[in-house]
Formats: C-alpha cells, structure tokens, sequence
C-alpha cells in the first residue's frame, strides 16, 4: 500500500459467545483512492468482516482490535456516533439490492433521505431532487426521472443494483464496501453493473472494499487482494501475483476452481480438496 492508510484493520476479532471465535486476528490496510479484493469461500468470514468495519454486527457478536478510518477509532462507537459515518464517509453496496430497498418508497425519495440524513442544506446549494436525478444519471439510469419515480419492483435487477449503488456514494463517501454487489444478477448485467462500478470510482476518487468469492470480477475490479479462510488472512498482495502465482495450497485451489473454462470435455474438474484437504482450521 502507498500513502497514508483510509481504513487500517488491526488484529480484529469476532466471537459468538464466549468461546465461539469466527475471526481471528484480521489485519489490512486500504488507501486513499485503493481498490482491494476481499475473497474466500462462502463462511469464511468475508461479510462479517465488512459488517465488524460498519458496526454492523450481530448483536450476539462481539468484537476486538481496532477498526480506525482516517485514524479515528470505530470499534465501541454507539450506533448513535456510527450513524453520520455511514452513509456520509463510508458507504454499503449489498448482495441483494431488494433488500436494501423499501418496496412501498419511490426510489428518488429514497435516494433523497440517504441526502438530507447527511446534508445540510446552505444558500444556493444544489437542490436534493436534482443531486438524485444527476447521481441516478451518473451510475448510467437513463431516463432519471422516471427512474426516479418508480418503486422497486418495477425495475430490471441491474437497475435496483445501481440504484442501491445511487444512494452508496451520494454523498461522496471515502470509502465504499462492496459486499457480492453483482451475485444476484446474470452475466451480461453483472458485466455492466462492474463497468458502472469502475467508472463511477475512478470519478469519485473513493476507496473500494469488494468482497466477492468470484475471482474473475475482484481481478476486473481490484489492484491488490486478500484471501480468507476460516476467519483469517492467509494470503495477500497485488491481484496479479497472489492469483497469477498462487503460494498458498488454499489460494491455489480458488484459483485452480475457477478456471474451469481450460478444462477439456470428460476431464475431471479440480475441487478445493485437492489443493487443501482435511488439515483445514480447527481453531
């Protein structure tokens, strides 16, 4: 990582119970501007990580270490304290957009609380319907207005994405958490809600945490990138060597699996257990 660090993980862990711990000494660094892969299996503690940054966790979680974004401390904030971070300096794109949207809101309207939640309003300022209707056109929605007054369940998969992707970065956040943003849709709308992704990060200059297990679309959309098993960190560097040059057996079995399109007809397809079998985590 060059420069100062946005958002620095230290030694961050998570448990369930008294006994029942999921992460395990989690560290890393993301810069100003940074895009960073966050991928591993499903379970491996991805989205707990993310929801430990937002203190989003359960509440049956419990968490230690330290969480700091431009150096000030997250971990033990109130939610009252998190509130005006989230959504002003961090912003959360999810899986499912249907979930982070309220089915009986307009979507415009629901862009516009995400703005004046986290605006105040000065003399001569940009009117709030008009930053949603130029946010909408700046993540591709053509035909904002009408965009803007439909609900939910009368937009395409790849709209409501984009939408959820509108109200993420409205207010300019620093950093953006991207949490399997693209899992739910279908190739061909997968591919164009990256592109929107790619194109409105580059304009905004804001840092990336993308979490995926697809490794095709954290090397389309990342420079640098972690691997997660069983709650830790067991691999890390830029994308082009840890999946181009594979050190350790798990990563190589990530990275083995997902090649499947070299694989010829009637040959057998590799399954992690052949790069990391039963000397998995016990902790």
């Amino acid at each position: 990582m060059t420069g100062p660090a946005l958002l620095a993980v230290s030694d961050l862990r998570v448990s369930f119970g008294r006994s029942h711990q999921v992460l395990h000494d989690v560290s890393f660094e993301l810069a100003a501007g940074q895009r960073l892969g966050l991928i591993g299996e499903s379970g491996s503690g991805k989205s707990l990580t993310a929801l430990a940054v937002l203190g989003l966790l359960p509440d049956a979680a419990t968490a230690s270490g330290s969480v700091r974004l431009n150096g000030r401390e997250l971990l033990g904030l109130k939610d009252s304290e998190l509130a005006p971070i989230r959504g002003a300096q961090l912003g959360m794109v999810f899986q499912e957009p249907m979930t982070a949207l309220d089915p009986t809101m307009k979507v415009g309207r629901q862009v516009a609380e995400v703005v004046r939640l986290h605006r105040r309003p000065a003399a001569g300022s940009t009117p709030t319907r008009e930053v949603v209707l130029q946010m909408l056109r700046r993540v591709e929605l053509g035909q904002a207005e009408r965009i803007a007054n439909s609900y939910p369940h009368q937009l395409s998969g790849g709209q409501r994405q984009r939408v959820v992707l509108a109200m993420a970065l409205v207010n300019g956040p620093e950093l953006l958490i991207c949490d399997e943003p693209t899992t739910a849709l279908d190739v061909t709308v997968q591919a164009r809600v990256l592109t929107v992704l790619d194109q409105v990060l580059q304009r905004s200059g804001a840092a990336c945490l993308f979490i995926s297990h697809d490794l095709a679309v954290v090397a389309q959309v990342c420079s640098e990138v972690l691997v997660m098993l069983d709650g830790a960190i067991v691999d890390a560097g830029p994308v082009a060597d840890v999946l181009g040059h594979p050190q350790h057996p798990y990563t190589a079995g990530l990275v083995a699996t997902a090649r499947l399109d070299r694989v010829e007809p009637g040959q057998r397809l590799p399954v992690l257990s052949d790069f990391y079998p039963a000397q998995r985590s016990t902790r």
